[in-house]
């Protein structure tokens, strides 16, 4: 066997397992790992972030981007602990990390050395794996079963590592085991389990299919499902493009970020195929609703709701199975109600966009974005406002893909995402969208996207306010208290840092600076770009509530709603209006 150190012989099981690019700061408790990463640096990029927080949050995004698993490092003590906020947010949303965490010598541990601290119990809350190695050679070893079980729970693993160990010579040839996803086998469903569901849908008068990332590989089915049984299509808010966004059957998302046609067609539905989620709001649709849940975790099967049916089974075999069923559904009233609701919908975002007569609307933003991304773009979302925007707005229709924040929501996500998406994806076209809260948390690794050369266009929405939490101080009718940010010129700040900085504070300089934006990729620009836009403070429209049943919410409640949100009735009518119509 080949005498190698034990750092690299790490870095030589990270190469086999395919990982490309790994994210972290070194310090005097990791160095001989990190010369172990340069002895592999042909195969291996170290990206040096300049807060271990945004290089576990970009490993995060890694996982959610490409289902590779994301890697990142940090030092004892501080840095270990600034790994935290990424690792949390990776478990919430349930992908593969691996975090490789120093510790201090072996010889020094136990001693209440400078900086070191029993790590270990730190991370057992957010890591389904974690172990401390106790000599040289058992670091590949406890790495490679460190990966296999962060690809086998879709979860985190950490491996804490004394720094003289990994220092240290040992005899290593890489595994003959091949490096292999863990991939869990496909259940298909029962053929009693499909009959129920086929009775449940034909007794069904007004059925809607609901969408999860579970169904992420199955855009093509889900698409054939609901036009073959006319059914109005929800997604979850992470599985946003799970069906084309501008499908005329895709009514959005419901709750806070979603849209009008959502809440309204789950509220009047009569039957929900629940399928690959298990989104924690669906406590909240109507008692009466008849409930079917497919889902191909056991444990996730009426978690969130009584489910009246249940069907274990993965998402893309459930309706590859369902699409062979002998009978079809023509367009329903129902469901030309549903499509009529989600045309006024958009038609309203559109009117929203063109309008900047007392400031640029964030509407507008998200329109430009849409008209100039590329038909395979990724995006980086952060937290707040924003991201009810981009959900609304972004096209996620072609080969688009996205990360967010979705169960953890941390502010910040944004920029650590670009970061990720323009390394695994370095020939797509990358774009994030911040507020000005998130993007002040994580602006100094603005410096990696230029050390890097990662032409990432970074929109910072700037309304000096904590908008999100704004709402929900309006809704306790609480004092707008401490949620007031300074300002700053953003552009002029990115341009300090070594990026390109643009402006815009109305339609015509938002127009001219995506043209200077479009110039630049022409150009083959290496430099990361931000724009800043400065936005009207609006409150944008809550749809996790939308009272504008008369009959039901009754008039003064309508009236308050539709004049706080400016949506007219001859413009958005309510369902039960649009439903009458069709029905006549």
């Amino acid at each position: 066997m080949t005498k190698i150190k034990a750092g690299q012989a790490l870095a030589k099981v990270l190469v086999d397992w395919k990982i490309d690019h790994l994210y972290g700061i070194t310090a005097d408790s990791i160095n001989n790992t990190v010369d172990g990463l340069y002895q592999e640096r042909e195969n291996l990029k170290y990206i040096q972030v300049r807060h271990e927080e945004i290089g576990a949050l970009a490993a995060a995004a890694d996982a959610k981007l490409t289902g590779t698993i994301g890697v990142s490092f940090g030092s004892a003590g501080p840095g270990a602990v600034h790994l935290l906020n990424g690792l949390y947010d990776a478990k919430m949303d349930h992908v593969p990390v691996l975090a490789i965490v120093g510790q201090s010598a072996t010889a020094i541990m136990n001693t209440n050395f400078f900086q070191e601290m029993n790590q270990d119990p730190i991370f057992a809350d957010v890591a389904e794996f974690h172990k401390q190695v106790t000599n040289a050679e058992q670091i590949p070893y406890v790495v490679d079963e460190a990966i296999r079980s962060a690809y086998a729970t879709h979860s985190v693993s950490v491996v804490i590592i004394p720094d003289d160990l990994s220092g240290q010579e040992i005899e290593f040839n890489n595994f003959k085991t091949a490096s292999i996803k863990a991939i869990k086998q496909a259940i298909a469903p029962k053929a009693e389990d499909l009959h129920a569901v086929e009775q449940a849908l034909k007794a069904a008068k007004q059925p809607i299919l609901w969408v999860g990332k579970g169904a992420f590989n199955a855009r093509q089915e889900v698409v054939a499902v609901a036009e073959k049984f006319s059914l109005p299509v929800l997604s979850t808010a992470p599985a946003t493009g799970v069906m084309p966004t501008d499908h005329p059957s895709f009514m959005g998302s419901r709750g806070r970020l979603g849209t009008k046609p959502a809440f309204e067609v789950s509220q009047a539905a009569d039957l929900v195929l629940f399928v690959g989620t298990n989104f924690p709001f669906a406590r909240y649709l109507p008692a009466d609703i008849k409930f079917v849940q497919v889902n191909n975790n056991l444990a996730d099967l009426g978690k969130q709701r009584d489910a009246d049916l249940t069907v274990l089974s993965d998402a893309k075999l459930f309706l590859q199975a369902l699409l062979k069923l002998d009978y079809s559904v023509a367009p329903t009233p129902f469901l030309k109600a549903a499509q009529a609701d989600k045309h006024n919908w958009d038609k309203w975002l559109q009117a929203l966009a063109q309008d900047d007569h007392a400031g640029l609307r964030a509407e507008s933003v998200m329109a430009a974005i849409k008209k100039n991304a590329a038909a395979d773009a990724v995006f980086g979302l952060d937290v707040g406002n924003n991201t009810e925007w981009a959900i609304r707005q972004l096209p996620l229709n072609q080969q688009q893909r996205f990360s967010m924040s979705a169960w953890y929501g941390t502010m910040g996500f944004g920029l650590p995402a670009g970061l990720a998406g323009k390394l695994s994806f370095p020939d797509k076209q990358n774009w994030t969208i911040s507020g000005d809260g998130g993007f002040a948390m994580v602006m100094p690794d603005l410096l990696t996207e230029v050390k890097y050369q990662l032409p990432v266009i970074n929109i910072v929405l700037e309304n000096q306010v904590f908008g999100f939490i704004q709402h929900e101080k309006l809704l306790a009718h609480q004092a707008p208290y401490g949620i007031d940010l300074q300002g700053a010129d953003w552009a002029k700040a990115a341009e300090g840092l070594g990026a390109i900085g643009l402006r815009a504070t109305n339609l015509a300089e938002l127009k001219t600076a995506m043209q200077k934006i479009n110039q630049l990729q022409a150009a083959d620009n290496r430099l990361p770009i931000v724009l800043a836009a400065k936005i009207k403070n609006v409150d944008p429209i809550d749809t996790s509530f939308v009272p504008v049943e008369r009959a039901i919410f009754g008039d003064q409640m309508v009236d308050q709603y539709r004049q706080q949100y400016a949506i007219a009735e001859d413009q958005q009518p309510a369902f039960s209006q649009l439903l009458a119509k069709f029905n006549a």
